[in-house]
């Protein structure tokens, strides 16, 4: 047996070559390869992932803000045409003085056959400048048979002229004469060159008007 030993010592360092010190070198560095390329496939797979993830949350986001956008689109074109639908309810719809209201509620009355009793006024500027409105409150009384009351309150609701009424207390039986005070709201407009030109002098006005008619 001891004298195999340098036999087997031998052998052994003829194993342990160059060559074999270098096939062994290769197969560590093969092994360290593979190991770093599983490695930077479960990076690349992780920064697919993110990558994914943040293009899914810029896509939300840019849905969000085109929907936030949506309405000021021909904004500039909704402006004006609101601005034109403005100024044409104001000159169909709104009267430019007292007398205009004092006739117009005149002709309901007598359409409907009721009688208009007096009317109290009470003013206040509500929109200065190039659309100066003022608020003209009306506080009315109207006699009449109880079907035509209510048909004069309807067609005081649809009205070439704009009346809000704000409310209505009656007094009296259905069956008979009935006495009606209405109180109404609508807005005085400031007159065009010709409407001034055309207005007529408004009369004096008793001292429970409150206002000038």
């Amino acid at each position: 047996m001891l004298r195999r030993v340098p036999q087997m010592t031998a052998r052994a360092k003829a194993l342990v070559t160059e060559l074999n010190l270098h096939f062994a070198g290769v197969i560590t560095l093969a092994i360290l390869t593979l190991y770093l390329a599983v490695q930077l496939l479960l990076v690349w797979e992780g920064l697919n992932s993110n990558n994914a993830a943040a293009m899914d949350q810029a896509t939300v986001q840019m849905k969000a803000a085109e929907i936030a956008a949506k309405p000021l689109r021909g904004l500039d074109a909704k402006l004006t045409n609101s601005t034109t639908d403005a100024n044409t309810f104001y000159q169909k719809r709104l009267p430019y003085a007292y007398s205009q209201v004092l006739t117009e509620l005149g002709v309901l009355t007598k359409s409907k056959g009721v009688r208009l009793m007096h009317v109290q006024y009470a003013q206040s500027p509500t929109l200065s400048g190039d659309a100066a409105l003022t608020e003209l409150r009306l506080d009315a009384n109207v006699t009449g048979d109880y079907r035509p009351i209510v048909e004069f309150i309807n067609a005081a609701e649809r009205d070439k002229l704009f009346f809000v009424i704000n409310g209505i207390n009656f007094s009296g039986q259905q069956t008979g004469q009935v006495n009606l005070r209405l109180r109404m709201t609508t807005y005085l407009r400031s007159p065009s060159v010709a409407e001034s030109i055309a207005q007529p002098a408004s009369p004096d006005v008793d001292a429970n008007s409150g206002g000038r008619p």
